[in-house]
């Protein structure tokens, strides 16, 4: 090949790499700009409401119901915090969902865990199928067992009570589930050296296991306080007065049955309410990211 050929040859080739990379930029920029575009219509899309309840909590009556709708209070009126909290019991209501949400989580983290570990790590007979019954259980809406669970706790003497509230809400499939496909991610050779350094199930459990699954238990808590927090149906159908009913069914009581709702006041209570449940996420959220970021195993 001649020299001429050869220049000719790579001026056309120059001009087609440089445009195949303007080509690539341009994707990359479209992408970009997309991703942020959807970002900001997800954010848009949670943060609205969150806004319109938050300033709704702030505006008297007249205010709430003016047309066209105003998104900020003309007066600002802090006395639907007041109304919200001596209207009704907001704060029995408060304790109330603070003891159902802890003992709830704390029997549902625990027993989620070790039958997780059970179904991974020991061996006994009928282990797949007690997996199987598990997600069957997932497929089973909690609404279908309402009135068979309903006339075995009324049998037994336990509507309006905590226990009543806690013992039916108790199963663990999803924490199951999901913990176990997590201990099945960890390394076996992980579990074999600690097997051969003498640990039994307990130490294998405390030392080996659990710290190296620091996010996942994280998500299934962060999942099961929310979940609990804003359970709904069972209590409201087990809780005869304010002596066991949670914040959800609190909230119903600030409505004004006989004529138009005051919700400035609901909304107040609504944001009592989500201030709890946000400040144990933040928290958990933080100890999440540490533990995405310490819990590599380094070879």
């Amino acid at each position: 090949m001649t020299a001429g050929a050869v220049r000719e040859r790579r001026s056309t080739e120059v001009p087609a790499t440089a445009d195949a990379a303007r080509d690539h930029r341009r994707r990359e920029a479209l992408v970009t700009a997309l991703g942020y575009a959807a970002m900001v219509a997800v954010l848009v899309t949670v943060a609205l409401p969150l806004y319109w309840i938050v300033m709704t909590s702030f505006k008297d009556r007249p205010d709430i119901y003016t047309l066209p709708v105003t998104w900020w209070p003309g007066t600002f009126h802090p006395e639907n915090y007041a109304e919200a909290t001596t209207s009704v019991p907001f704060w029995t209501f408060l304790r109330n969902s603070v003891i159902i949400t802890g003992v709830l989580s704390a029997v549902k983290f625990t027993l989620g865990v070790l039958s997780a570990y059970g179904l991974v790590f020991l061996r006994f007979p009928g282990k797949n199928f007690v997996f199987l019954g598990i997600i069957a259980a997932l497929m089973v809406p909690n609404q279908i067992t309402v009135i068979s669970n309903y006339a075995l706790v009324a049998e037994w003497g336990w509507r309006n009570s905590f226990h009543g509230i806690i013992v039916p809400l108790a199963g663990v499939a999803f924490g199951t589930f999901l913990m176990r496909n997590h201990f099945l991610s960890i390394p076996t050779e992980i579990i074999e050296a600690a097997r051969m350094d003498g640990a039994g199930h307990a130490r294998l459990l405390w030392r080996v296991v659990l710290p190296v699954s620091g996010p996942t238990m994280v998500a299934f808590a962060i999942i099961t306080v929310v979940t609990e927090w804003n359970e709904y149906l069972w209590p409201f159908l087990m809780a005869d007065d304010a002596s066991v009913a949670p914040l959800p069914i609190g909230l119903t009581q600030l409505q004004n049955n006989d004529g138009l709702t005051d919700w400035g006041p609901v909304m107040a209570g609504t944001v009592l309410t989500m201030l709890p449940i946000l400040a144990v996420f933040l928290v958990l959220q933080r100890h999440m990211i540490k533990g995405l970021t310490s819990g590599a195993v380094k070879g």
